[in-house]
């Protein structure tokens, strides 16, 4: 079977594709920062239309999970929406040196989606003073998970309606719905969904998705997929939730 994804763990060759496609697209591509010797880079609409939405989008911050670092790049590629209908910023992969020894931590063995509580860790503050000031209409982050029985997502958000269902059952298509009634300690009801209200005082160490939420958006949505699945699932996985999701809050403002 060939693997369309073969060279996940190649950093630099995520970033040459990263670069064709940001050109080819009309965004920009930058760096903001290094880290264990890797330079991280954001991409970002080169000239924002203030009528069209704002969607964030992480992938990478756990280096063993590959596939939410193709998928991201993937989705901003094929998609017909992405470059003409939103206002987009993407962190192609937080965690360079983790993805080229498929590692979830750092060098430093640090897990970096525990880390933005404070300002310790030099490539987290460098990550949340570029987000300073900025609103996003949607965000996600993609993640992988070892122990999943299938794809699962996180929801967190302060409107209605509830977007997960939609992503959910377009990511069936590609992999099976973790049945689990409780997936990492959280209630889930089988459906795949973990839908909960958070407050800074809930986890003491802060992931992104909390960042994002607490200063950044109403809307947070964290898509994991199955990291024992074959690759080009998870990528597919992932792909045709960001675009559900996309799609939704095009949706959503056109009302």
């Amino acid at each position: 079977m060939t693997i369309r994804h073969s060279r996940a763990h190649d950093y630099k060759h995520l970033i040459r594709r990263w670069r064709a496609a940001a050109q080819s697209r009309g965004a920009k591509l930058s760096a903001y920062t290094q880290a264990d010797g890797h330079p991280l880079y954001y991409m970002e609409t080169r000239k924002p239309d203030p009528a069209k939405p704002w969607i964030y989008l992480s992938a990478g911050i756990h280096g063993d999970e590959p596939a939410s670092t193709e998928a991201c790049l993937e989705w901003f590629s094929v998609s017909r929406t992405a470059a003409d209908d939103f206002n987009l910023m993407i962190f192609p992969c937080l965690n360079p040196w983790g993805l080229i020894n498929n590692l979830r931590t750092d060098a430093e063995g640090r897990d970096l989606n525990r880390t933005y509580h404070d300002d310790s860790v030099p490539q987290t503050a460098a990550h949340k003073a570029l987000l300073s000031n900025r609103r996003f209409d949607l965000a996600l982050a993609l993640h992988e998970d070892y122990d999943a029985h299938g794809v699962y997502l996180y929801e967190i958000t302060g409107v209605k309606p509830y977007w997960g269902e939609t992503l959910i059952a377009a990511a069936a298509d590609h992999l099976p719905i973790d049945p689990r009634r409780t997936i990492e300690g959280r209630r889930s009801n089988g459906s795949g969904i973990v839908r909960r209200s958070i407050t800074p005082d809930l986890m003491p160490l802060h992931p992104e998705a909390f960042r994002l939420f607490f200063h950044h958006t109403g809307r947070m949505l964290t898509l994991e997929t199955p990291s024992e699945a074959h690759i080009d699932a998870r990528v597919a996985a992932h792909v045709v939730m960001i675009e559900q999701a996309a799609r939704l809050c095009l949706d959503q403002l056109h009302r």
